[in-house]
Formats: C-alpha cells, sequence, structure tokens
C-alpha cells in the first residue's frame, strides 16, 4: 500500500509539533498575551482603518506604511527591517538563508548547528530541525537553593566559559538568545551577550520579544556587529491576533533574507492596524505600565505563599517552582476556570509553572485560587 510517511523528509518525521492548545478558558494566563481590550477611542480608529482597505488587492509587499512607523519609533531605517507572519516566520526566514542542511559534523550528523542556551523558546530548535539543521543547547546555570538552605537567589544565567568553548567546538551558523529569556523571565549577564558576540563567527540573534517590560536592548550595537539580528514582536503589548514580527538588523542581511521572504507575508489587516495602534502608543504605553505593576504585586504575592518560589522576571509572566505535582496544580487550578502553563515535563524545568501577568483581579483570582491548592 501507499505510504505517505515515505515520501516525507526525515527530519520532519522525528518532530514533535509544537502544541499552541486553544484551551477555552474563563481566566486566561497562559500565553503571555496582553490581558486588556483596546480603548474604545482606539477602536474606533480601527475600524476606520479597515474601511480603508481594499481586500481584492494585494497588500504591500513591503510594508513599508508599518516600517516607517517603525523606523521612527526606533531609529532604525526601512531598509534594515523585514516585517513578519509573527517571529516564528522571520526565524523560519534566518534560518532558510544561513542554515546549510549539507555539512556533515565530526559525529557523523548533515546540517550546520544552531545553537541557544537552554530551556528557551522552543520554536528555534523545531524550525532548526524541520530544515535538516542540527540545534544543540547549552544548559543555563539553575538558581541556587533558597538562602535558608545556604544557597543564594538568582540563577538561569548563561554558563559563559562552556557556551564559548561549544561555539568554538562546534561553529554554529546562527545563535539564538532570548532576552529577556522565555520561559525563564530573566535577562542574561550583558557582558556575557557582548562577549559572544565578539566570538562569534555566524549570526547572533537576539530576541527582544518582551522588550516592552524590560525596556533593555541591544538596538544600539546593530552598527558595531554587522552579525547582529534583533527580532521583536507586537503579540505581547496587546496585537497577538495580528500575527506582526519585525526584526532589525544590517542591510546587506536584509538583502539576503528577502530573497526567501515569501511575496504578500504580511497581510494587509494586520499592517493597518498594527500601524494605527503603533501610532497611538499611548494607549499601549498605559496598558504596559499597568501589566509591570500587577507584576510586581504578583511577584510578592507568590513570595508569600509557602511551598512556592517565583523567579525574578523582566517579562509580562512569572515562573514559579512549586513544592507540590506541578500538574496536579495545573488541573486543580483548571478545574476552577484558571488557565496557567505547566512545564513538569521539562527536563530542566522540573515542578514548574509559569503564570503570564493578567489584570489585577484575574491575579488576584489566581493567588487566591494557588493559595488554597
Amino acid at each position: 500500500m501507499f505510504n505517505i510517511i515515505n515520501l516525507v523528509k526525515k527530519s520532519v518525521q522525528e518532530l514533535k509539533p509544537y502544541q499552541a492548545e486553544n484551551i477555552q478558558c474563563r481566566i486566561k494566563l497562559d500565553a503571555m498575551e496582553n490581558p486588556y481590550l483596546l480603548p474604545e477611542s482606539l477602536i474606533k480608529k480601527v475600524i476606520e482603518g479597515i474601511e480603508r482597505i481594499k481586500i481584492n488587492r494585494y497588500p504591500d509587499p513591503a510594508a513599508s506604511m508599518l516600517k516607517s512607523i517603525i523606523s521612527s519609533q526606533t531609529g532604525i531605517s526601512t531598509d534594515s527591517i523585514i516585517i513578519g507572519n509573527g517571529s516564528d516566520e522571520l526565524i523560519q526566514m534566518i534560518l532558510t538563508v544561513f542554515g546549510d542542511p549539507s555539512p556533515q559534523s565530526l559525529s557523523g550528523e548533515h546540517g550546520d548547528r544552531v545553537f541557544f542556551p537552554v530551556p528557551t523558546f522552543s520554536m528555534y530548535g523545531i524550525i532548526a530541525r524541520s530544515l535538516s539543521l542540527v540545534p544543540e543547547g547549552v544548559p543555563l546555570i539553575p538558581p541556587c537553593p533558597p538562602l535558608e538552605k545556604g544557597g543564594q537567589e538568582g540563577g538561569w544565567e548563561i554558563p559563559l566559559d562552556k557556551f564559548l568553548s561549544e561555539m568554538e567546538r562546534i561553529k554554529p551558523k546562527v545563535i539564538f538568545i532570548s532576552y529577556p529569556n522565555n520561559p525563564t523571565g530573566n535577562c542574561f549577564s550583558k557582558e556575557s551577550i557582548l562577549k559572544i558576540l565578539e566570538k562569534a563567527q555566524g549570526i547572533v540573534v537576539i530576541d527582544e520579544a518582551y522588550y516592552d517590560f524590560s525596556k533593555k536592548t541591544f538596538l544600539s550595537y546593530l552598527k558595531e556587529f554587522k552579525n547582529l539580528i534583533i527580532l521583536r514582536t507586537l503579540s505581547k503589548i496587546g496585537m497577538a491576533g495580528l500575527r506582526v514580527g519585525y526584526l532589525m538588523t544590517d542591510k546587506e542581511i536584509c538583502k539576503e533574507l528577502n530573497k526567501v521572504r515569501l511575496p504578500y507575508n504580511s497581510n494587509s489587516v494586520s499592517q493597518e492596524i498594527a500601524g494605527i495602534i503603533l501610532e497611538n502608543r499611548v494607549e499601549l504605553d498605559t496598558q504596559i505600565a499597568s501589566i509591570i505593576s500587577e507584576r510586581e504585586r504578583l511577584m510578592n504575592g507568590l513570595k508569600g505563599i509557602k511551598g512556592i518560589k517565583p523567579f525574578p522576571s523582566e517579562t509580562n509572566f512569572i515562573l514559579f517552582k512549586i513544592a507540590k505535582n506541578s500538574k496536579e496544580v495545573f488541573d486543580k487550578l483548571l478545574d476552577g476556570g484558571i488557565l496557567i502553563r505547566n512545564f513538569g515535563n521539562d527536563i530542566y524545568l522540573k515542578y514548574s509553572l509559569r503564570v503570564t501577568i493578567g489584570t489585577p483581579e484575574e491575579n488576584d483570582e489566581f493567588l487566591n485560587a494557588i493559595r488554597r491548592i
């Protein structure tokens, strides 16, 4: 009989798909989304913008208007910006351009190396494998035990010496650094990242998906390091449904990336709405400030619960370890209408869960629920 699997390339056969579950829940705190709706005044402008769109025509292939707005807000030239269908598409573009599946390593595996600290955003590895590249990771330095047990707080840092040593050994074509890191929530040492940039012989991608919550960036280093690419997304600040990501890098890199960018990869509706919202950033910035404030309040609330250790965060979520079965805690919260993310099956994150910062009311209900478990 005809077996379709025999036609699927081996690297895809071995993949497990990214599980972006769509669980309907009363309080949704699992996906790092902005919990606030747009204000009525801004919704009116969005509707007016949509009415202007001619959906019988193709979108602007260069997303010129949206790039101009991003350029005015970042100071980066439009010819050094590319718009993507979310950051995922941009990651795929980068690996398509710079990753060669044919070279054979000393271990006998075929495919250029894609390198990153772990745990981190899983799509780096998934997309690499789908393109017949070889992802490799170096484990982060885990947090020390609490002070009362003789250890020190902190952790989730890049082990620089080991990272540099592995860079030299495997010679990766592309290095990904999530800054702040998902799912740990922290920004790695700036000095360590600069050392990696100095030593790297390939492309270094700094994924600043949570920049709006950390206010930390490597944007000023683009001129110094021609191999640097900075990724950002609009998903975390209130536009997850639009699927808009963008990258900023040297214009020569943009020229090469545009060779593999699909025509009309950014649709007219997303371009128009994203442009309108970004031009009215005062509304967004108010919401972001509220999320940051709530993050500190939620952090303090979790610190006050026996058996819970929250990790410092510069994002719109908090990773925490619990002295119970994380799946049981997840299920009990879900039974009560609260959805968060369970990482208990991750080898680096045993007994850990991640909660997105919600509205004050949602955060209060989450804290009250987890206190009762």
